[in-house]
């Protein structure tokens, strides 16, 4: 029998605008910028396509962050998105959205950034062991798949141990982000081989047409992706209905700022073709700037953005399995708080282990990852739509805050999701059809845990 709410103890307010603005931030800005110029000027082949992309995309993320904005301010409360899924269209909904993140989607996540966190300190002469195979038999098994595991469990228990903690960890190395990032900025402008001239060269070989910037805009959106996770933290924010949607808004706004500097200084540096033809641009950019001083720092700012998001992606992560839980829909114990911490202390410890897993079974975690991709633009899309239902709805609840440029800049961000999902399904539509099938199972998962539980039956 469940505990009456009464009697538990509750998630601790102990989050500010500042630390909710570092989620954002802090999260979104992976390996992304340092990888995809690459990628996108392969696609469309001039710097100013790229710019193109990195301006829509950017754009179209903050018009779903403005959306978001009213929604978070609306139901402040923990697991954001889920709950705005589950109000507008159901509890089975609000389930399917839970079940694909807890069970690939977040655990897969993290084990992709902590595998390439290990994998980048490992391009350093005195980590190089990482690559090393500690363990042949039974499992093979190397050193930085070790370092990989210790690295989600501190994360893990720094969470553990009260969302504050967390929050300051996240606030104090995205500033340190930020700064290693204009830092390369200012290196880069600063290279007096550099030339203004590579601004108006183009790449021949690029795909090109609306396909070619169709896959750029795909690439710049997968690095803007994760601005909406710090909603699911929203019952743990100070003043939610004011601190939320500065977070969204001013957080996507500087990371946009930040990847446009940080693409100009690759470009200045470096001509088209030689950014379409490096796997690490943004190292090649630094290591001509500055030598292996320059490569170094690269290599060095991308494990330390990596290291953020971890802690972003496990924070807001949890959260969403323990508001499935507390609203019956799951096993009880995910819904537990620590009396001492106040955080969703099972959630935590459940979501580390299926992340360790897959680090365990890298040959599999990145297939497993890919399932759910086309998922995440389907549930951005459904999110934002709600918009327009509760509008509908629930005309007379209070809205601290409502979306600017309403109803233009929703339906903007839900027709740029539309056409995402189709093309991020078509591009992998095996993975992808595997992925709805995964989505899809959870329907007898989701009525198994109505039936047993007090839980509404909406």
């Amino acid at each position: 029998m469940m505990i009456p709410r009464s009697t538990q103890p509750e998630l601790a307010r102990d989050l500010r605008v500042s630390h909710a603005a570092a989620v954002v931030v802090g999260t979104v800005i992976g390996s992304g910028i340092f990888l995809v110029p690459s990628e996108m000027m392969q696609a469309v082949g001039s710097a100013r396509l790229v710019y193109l992309a990195w301006v829509v995309g950017g754009l179209l993320s903050w018009f779903g962050a403005i959306s978001y904005a009213e929604l978070g301010a609306m139901k402040p409360q923990a697991g954001g998105e889920y709950v705005y899924i589950r109000d507008a269209y159901g509890p089975l909904g609000g389930f399917l959205y839970g079940w694909t993140y807890f069970l690939i989607a977040k655990p897969g996540s993290i084990a992709t950034i902590v595998t390439g966190f290990v994998r980048i300190l490992g391009t350093f002469a005195p980590l190089a062991v990482l690559q090393q195979t500690w363990m042949a038999k039974p499992v093979p098994l190397t050193c930085g798949q070790i370092v990989a595991v210790a690295a989600i469990m501190l994360i893990t228990l720094l969470n553990y141990i009260g969302v504050k903690r967390a929050g300051e960890f996240q606030l104090f190395f995205t500033l340190l982000k930020v700064a290693t990032i204009l830092g390369i900025v200012v290196i880069g402008f600063s290279y007096a081989g550099g030339s203004c001239h590579h601004f108006t060269e183009s790449h021949a070989g690029a795909t090109g047409g609306f396909g070619g910037f169709m896959a750029a805009l795909i690439a710049a959106l997968w690095a803007y992706d994760g601005w909406n996770l710090v909603t699911t933290v929203s019952a743990e924010i100070r003043n939610p209905q004011r601190s939320l949607p500065i977070a969204l808004i001013a957080g996507v706004a500087i990371v946009a700022a930040l990847y446009i500097l940080m693409n100009a200084a690759v470009q200045y540096v470096m001509p088209p073709a030689a950014i379409a033809a490096s796997p690490r641009p943004a190292s090649e950019a630094m290591l001509i700037a500055m030598g292996s001083l320059g490569a170094a720092i690269v290599s060095a700012g991308m494990a330390l953005s990596m290291l953020v998001t971890l802690n972003g992606s496990t924070m807001t992560g949890a959260r969403i399995p323990f508001a499935l839980a507390r609203d019956g829909y799951f096993f009880e114990a995910l819904a537990r708080v620590h009396p001492r911490f106040h955080t969703p202390s099972a959630a935590l410890v459940v979501q580390g282990v299926l992340a360790i897993v897959l680090v365990l079974f890298a040959g599999t975690f990145q297939q497993l990852f890919s399932l759910t991709l086309f998922a995440e633009w389907l549930f951005y899309m459904l999110g934002t739509a709600s918009v327009f239902i509760f509008r509908y709805r629930e005309p007379d609840t209070p809205r601290p805050y409502k979306t600017w440029g309403y109803p233009v800049v929703p339906v903007c961000f839900i027709l740029a999701s539309a056409v995402l999902v189709y093309f991020s399904f078509m591009a992998n539509w095996r993975n992808s059809a595997i992925g709805l099938a995964v989505i899809l199972a959870g329907i007898p998962v989701f009525y198994h845990f109505r039936a047993r539980s007090n839980a509404p039956k909406g």
